[in-house]
């Protein structure tokens, strides 16, 4: 089960994850993600510290966007991964590609 929640703070575009993400349920991580770029976000956060899970589904939706993101100028970051979690992306080479950080805390210091 997925629980998400899009949360503005000034200039971010928070997407709170709450649960797993899969192939019955990345279609709400799509539509989700393609409401903060319609709704003009310029930074678009991902709190993954209660994502217990993600599938390939899910990780291809993330990866569908980062184009669309360098293009528009839309600043792009996970953060708050668990280890598991966080070795997915790393064994797949995502780390490469998408910027993850330890803790909300550290994205703000750094943006």
């Amino acid at each position: 089960m997925l629980s998400l929640e899009i949360i503005e703070e000034n200039p971010h575009h928070i997407l709170k994850l709450n649960g797993e993400i899969d192939a019955s349920n990345s279609v709400e991580l799509d539509e989700s993600m393609r409401k903060m770029i319609d709704d003009g976000a310029q930074s678009i956060l991902v709190d993954g510290t209660h994502l217990h899970y993600i599938s390939s589904a899910g990780l291809g939706v993330f990866m569908s966007y980062l184009e669309d993101f360098q293009e528009e100028g839309i600043r792009f970051i996970i953060y708050g991964l668990s280890p598991s979690v966080w070795e997915v992306f790393k064994i797949l080479g995502l780390d490469q590609l998408i910027s993850i950080k330890p803790d909300k805390e550290t994205v703000i210091k750094e943006i």
